[in-house]
């Protein structure tokens, strides 16, 4: 699927629309606002093509989102176990400090290892 047609994906609020480009190879997946289960249920269909396509490096950059909750772990871990399973380097965003405690929590931080920059997460590949 062309990114392009990835960002077409209807959102009642376009703030919350997800951003999905293109960055030396790496696909990165900039989620926006709340995440929560009505974002889950419109993001999975955007997120699985583009975490199980061929892309070597996805990133999920959360640094625009502004609620966070187990629908986002769900997503988190959905999008890295299948990025993983096929070989592919993932990579998660986060300075917010609130959802940084979530996956502390959750015990997901040693799993997803979340990076305060873009390009920490790309120098990672």
């Amino acid at each position: 699927m062309q990114l392009d047609a990835l960002n077409e994906f209807a959102f009642e609020d376009s703030d919350q629309q997800p951003h999905v480009y293109d960055h030396n190879g790496a696909v990165v997946i900039e989620l926006r606002g709340e995440i929560d289960l009505l974002a889950y249920q419109r993001m999975a269909p955007l997120i699985d093509p583009i975490t199980g396509g061929t892309a070597p490096t996805v990133v999920i950059d959360l640094t625009r989102t502004t609620f966070f909750d187990c629908s986002g772990i769900a997503i988190l871990s959905r999008a890295h176990r299948r990025t993983t399973a096929r070989g592919a380097h993932f990579s998660v965003v986060c300075t917010h400090r609130l959802t940084l405690r979530i996956l502390r929590l959750t015990g997901l931080t040693p799993t997803l290892l979340p990076v305060p920059t873009l390009a920490k997460a790309l120098a990672e590949e």
